[in-house]
């Protein structure tokens, strides 16, 4: 039997980081702060349901909450003049009673983000469009987009059928079990007439390695001696000063020589 684990959790730590970012000393302090993390993502979505907001960080400090959006269309969180994202700050404050600072951050290629395409293909099922058509649609735009692979699955009463059943679109590769693969999962639900449909969504955007070590390698500095250099008439001076050494054999065969022809005078002289 296969088994299903969530492919953002499956690689947390390895090559996913945390959406909240914040440290519970106790088991009651976390349940506090967890429950703060669902309702302030809860609120911030309902109050911007058209902004196309796929992600929402939050980073806790000792006195202060910074929340990161990831819109598709930034323009509509920030609002005239900055007024919305004053509002969703003075909401955030109201949730947690802390001082909250709000980033808005812009998606700039939607086609390739999972949970913004799954939540394009949920309203078209609500506008009554053909499922295979807006699946098929999508897979289309993220590959010209520059995907690796994508599958899509749609589960639940498709096209008013009173059986559910699932209906599956995938093109390229996505590896599920290679860790080091990028995969975006998005999860949508549809809320049409006939109940609810289900749109998941696996983007592969291609494998992140790890970045090679740098080996320092120590170099031992040369030990150089001092240069004199000698500059005008010194050098003459000096070159006088030089004297030549001739090697010990050859002091030695003059010194022979020199007793020979001493003793050569001393016999010549006793002759005569």
């Amino acid at each position: 039997m296969g088994q299903k684990t969530h492919p953002t959790g499956f690689r947390l730590g390895i090559i996913k980081d945390w959406d909240s970012k914040w440290y519970a000393s106790k088991p009651a302090q976390y349940r506090e702060l967890l429950q703060e993390d669902i309702k302030i993502r809860a609120a911030v979505i309902a109050q911007l349901p058209e902004a196309g907001i796929s992600k929402i960080e939050l980073e806790r400090g000792a006195h202060e909450l910074v929340v990161n959006v990831h819109a598709a269309r930034p323009g509509i969180v920030i609002g005239r003049g900055g007024q919305r994202v004053e509002d969703l700050r003075k909401l955030v404050e109201g949730l947690t009673h802390k001082t909250a600072r709000l980033n808005v951050q812009e998606i700039r290629q939607p086609e390739l983000n999972a949970r913004l395409v799954a939540i394009s293909i949920a309203e078209q099922l609500q506008r009554r469009v053909a499922f295979r058509r807006a699946m098929f649609q999508s897979v289309n735009r993220a590959m010209q987009a520059g995907a690796l692979g994508i599958k899509i699955i749609c589960s639940g009463r498709l096209g008013g059928i009173e059986i559910a059943r699932k209906e599956k679109a995938m093109q390229g590769r996505v590896p599920l079990h290679t860790l080091r693969a990028n995969i975006d999962y998005g999860l949508a639900e549809s809320k049409t007439s006939f109940g609810k449909i289900g749109v998941k969504v696996w983007i592969y955007l291609g494998d992140i390695l790890p970045q090679p070590k740098e080996v320092a390698i120590e170099t031992e500095d040369e030990e150089m001696g001092l240069i004199e250099i000698t500059v005008g008439g010194q050098e003459t001076d000096q070159a006088n000063e030089i004297q030549e050494i001739p090697d010990k054999s050859e002091q030695t065969g003059m010194e022979t020589q020199s007793a020979k022809t001493e003793d050569a005078q001393d016999v010549t002289t006793q002759e005569n």
